[in-house]
């Protein structure tokens, strides 16, 4: 089936467009933070020719410890990605957890995200949908690619099918996930553009205990794999210090990682 193209601002996301990189911080830490990666991300981009969209979330509802930090919440969060898109004129991406998420994200983030463990939240897919944002979702961790097909289905009934998929692992007994890579052109066939997470695929859940856990060695590895696969868009959290990050530290890129990566990965996906 051929991969519907969504347009966003100056590009479009599909298949034969440039390759598209979804990156920021996991967590927004506070304004400063969010201007200055967003700065420093979005010249990395411009000059390897990637269309760049940042993402950073106010809210990590499902935090492994009740002790961790989630964030400065949606009203303060909304604003600083609001001076972060209008500072650098850069599309911002967020994940909602709640229904009610749906529609204040929307006038600030052009791209809204559905968490992996809510993929199969009905009432949070269809309030998403009717916002007639760009609407990625996560496949579970629990779940078959195929059976994504059911989640799109529920935000197509809104009429909004700006929606990308994007695999982030799929469980692999306890602590620990692995990637299939015949995941990708399983969602494709679902008609919509396919993004994969490589820095969630590298986590451990739940691995250090009161934390998730992650092996950052194997970011090139599966970004490559999946590049060469056929994914539509890249997804890499990545962060100036990681050892000091607020959430996965073990699991983010480093910015001083990113660039060369990236320059093979846009090799990669040309060939591919």
């Amino acid at each position: 089936m051929p991969i519907k193209t969504i347009p966003l601002r100056d590009f479009e996301i599909g298949d034969k467009k440039r390759l598209t990189l979804i990156t920021g911080p996991c967590v927004i830490e506070n304004l400063d933070h969010a201007l200055s990666t967003c700065e420093t991300l979005k010249e990395i981009c411009e000059s390897l020719d990637i269309s760049f969209i940042y993402k950073s979330s106010f809210d990590k509802a499902n935090r492994s410890s009740v002790d961790s930090y989630r964030g400065p919440g949606l009203e303060e969060g909304l604003n600083i990605l609001d001076k972060v898109k209008t500072t650098f004129n850069v599309p911002v991406f967020t994940d909602i957890h709640l229904p009610e998420h749906a529609e204040p994200v929307s006038q600030v983030c052009e791209i809204m995200q559905i968490p992996a463990f809510l993929c199969r939240q009905t009432d949070l897919l269809l309030a998403a949908g009717k916002t007639k944002s760009i609407i990625n979702v996560k496949k579970g961790q629990f779940m078959a690619p195929w059976d994504m097909k059911n989640v799109v289905e529920k935000i197509a009934s809104t009429g909004n099918k700006k929606i990308i998929l994007t695999d982030r692992g799929t469980s692999f007994g306890y602590n620990n996930l692995v990637s299939d890579m015949r995941a990708i052109p399983i969602m494709q066939e679902l008609g919509y553009p396919v993004c994969f997470d490589a820095t969630h695929s590298v986590q451990l859940p739940g691995g250090l205990g009161s934390s998730s856990g992650g092996q950052r060695e194997f970011i090139p590895v599966l970004a490559k794999a999946a590049v060469a696969s056929g994914c539509n868009l890249l997804y890499m959290e990545s962060h100036n210090s990681p050892q000091n990050a607020l959430c996965d530290k073990t699991s983010v890129i480093d910015f001083k990682d990113l660039k060369p990566l990236l320059r093979t990965l846009v090799q990669i996906y040309n060939l591919a």
